[in-house]
């Protein structure tokens, strides 16, 4: 299993093979997302694309942002999905982890669903809070 960071004049190519994943991911937004948007983002916002692939297909995606907090830069994972997940998370994990040194990102933050919290305990993951919302009535 590889694992790489997809340049963006890229995305359009690989888009067919992972939009099901995006598909997927942008359920858990619960409308704030779908999966164009994510793509829009991609290709024109400053967010990075990672991919998991062998010579055969794309398993799983990442979509990750360099995000300046007044006070310090964070990598923040924006979306997640694929499948074999067990194959291909310590080698993006690792990957996603060198590029945020590189960028001068302090941690990697993210938000999600509650069951996260047991696939990133073991990878010193602190559950800092939970994203709640209220709908107000129209």
């Amino acid at each position: 299993m590889q694992v790489s960071i997809v340049d963006t004049k890229d995305v359009e190519r690989v888009w067919p093979h992972i939009e099901g994943y995006m598909k997927r991911a942008a359920k858990y937004t619960y409308g704030r997302f779908e999966a164009e948007d994510i793509k829009e983002g991609l290709l024109k916002q400053p967010q990075q694309l990672w991919i998991a692939f062998d010579d055969k297909k794309i398993y799983g995606a990442v979509v990750t942002e360099v995000y300046k907090y007044p006070r310090m830069t964070a990598l923040t994972v924006h979306f997640l999905a694929g499948i074999q997940f067990e194959t291909w998370k310590e080698p993006m994990l690792r990957l996603v982890q060198q590029f945020g040194k590189d960028n001068g990102c302090k941690l990697i933050d993210s938000y999600g669903r509650p069951g996260w919290e047991r696939v990133w305990a073991n990878y010193g993951y602190t559950k800092r809070f939970i994203f709640y919302e209220l709908p107000l009535e129209n």
